[in-house]
């Protein structure tokens, strides 16, 4: 099996976090989106992963290494490709054409699940969807009263069905996709200027091969601030049993109210944290309550009453506040 991650977006609704760091690395209950995103595709493949290629931008070399860090730990070797130019979902999947052979799973780096399903060779292609309220926003699939889909439909205006695509795909035949998309690129085939998936897979669909539904338990979204830090909260409530605070964290008269993740060497003093914060190593708290936010490594908070925030590395703030979306490396205070 082998995990296609298409990560090279510029992560717009996720500024000023991703003016530094891709969104995919963006810690989630202390761990980067992509990170998770891997873990939980593992468990749905429940077979050996022997590749992860990641399609990213100009990231620079310490982005790469962290991407194949994180193959490494979860026992895999790990290739990366670039797209220099944003024509769509068929043309970044393509960037990674020398990896489309085998058993294939696409899963664009900007979505989170949960999942009691395991994948079979029952179909050609498994597509995750997860039942939403309003469909017009996303693209649906349309099921026969065999649960096969029958078409894919974007952005719907009248109600054709309520399972959208959430972003993740499994292929039996790589090479099936491959030859598609190549198919769509090299006869200049596009949809509002972008060379669109869906289009091969319809494709693929009118050549007889068979799609199936995978439906999640849940979706979790990290597209922009509330719902990242939504799904901060989420995570953390899956992950409730677990040891979330780091041994080397440090308190001194305050209170941590779970769940929340306490990173590495983290100091806290007269705070209250908690519930469903997230908090990465080196950090310093001081006079401050804390709840639903997620606050990065190396920064230094004083005197706050924080609550859906996200802040970032090394950002330092003293003073009276109370919603925050503050990027790495600033500073402020009401001192």
């Amino acid at each position: 099996m082998k995990v296609i991650i298409p990560m090279a977006g510029m992560g717009k609704r996720m500024r000023p976090h991703t003016l530094t760091v891709p969104k995919p690395l963006i810690p989630i209950a202390g761990k980067p989106i992509v990170q998770r995103l891997l873990e939980e595709i593992v468990k749905v493949c429940d077979e050996e992963i022997e590749e992860i290629a990641y399609i990213i931008g100009d990231f620079g070399t310490e982005v790469e290494n962290n991407l194949k860090q994180i193959a490494s730990d979860l026992g895999t070797k790990s290739s990366i490709y670039y797209q220099n130019e944003a024509l769509g979902t068929a043309h970044a999947i393509y960037c990674a054409e020398k990896s489309l052979s085998g058993k294939v799973v696409v899963a664009f780096a900007d979505t989170l699940f949960k999942a009691d399903f395991k994948l079979s060779d029952d179909s050609d292609s498994v597509i995750w969807v997860q039942k939403v309220e309003d469909p017009s926003a996303f693209g649906v699939v349309k099921l026969n009263e065999n649960n096969q889909i029958t078409d894919f439909v974007e952005k719907p205006k009248d109600f054709v069905s309520d399972l959208a695509i959430i972003g993740i795909y499994y292929f039996k035949d790589g090479d099936n996709l491959r030859n598609e998309l190549a198919y769509l690129i090299d006869n200049n085939i596009m949809a509002g200027g972008e060379y669109q998936l869906t289009a091969a897979l319809e494709n693929m669909k009118n050549k007889g091969l068979k799609f199936s539904p995978g439906q999640v338990i849940e979706w979790m979204d990290c597209g922009n601030k509330d719902a990242t830090v939504h799904t901060n909260q989420r995570i953390l409530e899956y992950h409730k049993d677990d040891e979330l605070v780091c041994c080397s964290a440090k308190q001194k008269n305050s209170i941590i109210i779970p769940p929340c993740y306490i990173g590495e060497n983290v100091r806290i003093s007269n705070s209250v944290i908690g519930p469903h914060v997230s908090i990465g190593s080196n950090t310093v708290i001081e006079n401050t309550l804390i709840s639903n936010s997620i606050v990065q490594r190396n920064s230094n908070l004083e005197n706050l009453n924080l609550h859906n925030s996200m802040i970032g590395n090394h950002v330092e703030i003293h003073g009276d506040v109370t919603e925050l979306n503050v990027g790495d490396f600033a500073s402020l205070s009401n001192k």
